[in-house]
């Protein structure tokens, strides 16, 4: 078996592979979660990044992420296939279709759930997308909660010689979304034919590419399959390339924040003392609710907590 390439095999362009962690949410529907990890907090203002799917769920099943809150981040749900339905407590209905993205920034605090609607419980349901939370600049972080969603045909396409590439956030190859983003970031779904080559520019500090189908060439040296994360170096011109059949991939990054971040569970913030206040205000009920939506995720049994950052 051929091993995969190790980062210092491309010093001049690859900081960090990252291997994600996967995890079981039940009713099939498995995760890979690529940031956090040790030695790799985030990239440019992303915080969390988990890779849904895909799964393929059985009669009256579907994904059902009960309430739950956020505070100092804005959650990202962007889909490659199946809906899911997002309602939060500022009253907010959306559902989320594939090229679509829901854009929800908690800012002082917000809950909301996503759950597959009852009308896609048939059976055949394949869910597939991608979830991150994009942690906030200090200034924002007590901000009035809001949410944004972008229909597909609102998000703008570059297109060029076997490369399609939609722009979920931010700014990228001279195109701008209308995601209303904190700080300067990026973050696209690229699709790439047979051959067909995407040359990522050093307009960011940190750079980021998770490949979601296929296989993907770095600078004609290395291939990197389904399910990795690489984190580029600061500076210079990345080549990335379909070779060997069609190929996906998201790449995501932006400029660092104005310093550290902690998160622990659902909560990202510049203060740890924040936190401790943000899960105090959720074990005492003083959030706001859902309409609509009577559940609930308790806090973590888990003594909260003297470090609040992840392992």
């Amino acid at each position: 078996m051929e091993r995969e390439p190790r980062a210092e095999a491309f010093s001049n362009a690859i900081e960090t592979i990252l291997i994600p962690r996967t995890a079981d949410l039940g009713e099939g529907l498995r995760v890979q979660r690529a940031l956090p990890v040790a030695g790799r907090r985030m990239v440019g203002p992303f915080i969390f990044f988990d890779r849904l799917g895909p799964a393929r769920f059985g009669p009256r099943q579907g994904m059902d992420v009960r309430p739950h809150p956020h505070i100092g981040l804005a959650t990202v749900t962007y889909l490659f296939s199946g809906e899911l339905m997002h309602r939060d407590s500022l009253g907010c209905a959306q559902v989320i279709r594939p090229g679509e993205v829901n854009w929800m920034t908690a800012g002082r605090g917000i809950v909301h759930s996503e759950r597959t609607p009852p009308e896609r419980r048939d059976g055949s349901e394949l869910l597939s997308g991608i979830q991150t939370w994009v942690a906030l600049p200090r200034d924002h972080e007590e901000a009035m909660p809001a949410f944004v969603h972008r229909g597909s045909g609102e998000l703008p396409l570059l297109e060029d010689e076997g490369v399609h590439a939609r722009l979920i956030a931010g700014e990228l190859s001279g195109a701008r979304s209308p995601v209303p983003a904190a700080s300067p970031m990026f973050y696209a779904d690229i699709a790439l034919e047979r051959g067909a080559t995407f040359v990522l520019t050093p307009t960011y500090t940190e750079r980021a590419l998770f490949v979601i189908e296929g296989v993907i060439e770095v600078m004609r040296k290395g291939r990197f399959g389904i399910g990795r994360m690489l984190v580029f170096r600061p500076g210079g011109t990345i080549e990335l390339r379909a070779s060997e059949e069609p190929a996906r991939l998201v790449l995501l990054g932006g400029e660092p924040l104005d310093g550290a971040r902690h998160i622990w569970w659902n909560f990202v913030s510049s203060s740890r003392e924040r936190i401790r206040q943000a899960a105090a205000d959720w074990r005492d009920g003083r959030f706001p609710r859902v309409a609509g939506d009577d559940e609930f995720i308790p806090l973590p049994a888990t003594k909260y907590p003297r470090e609040v950052d992840y392992p």
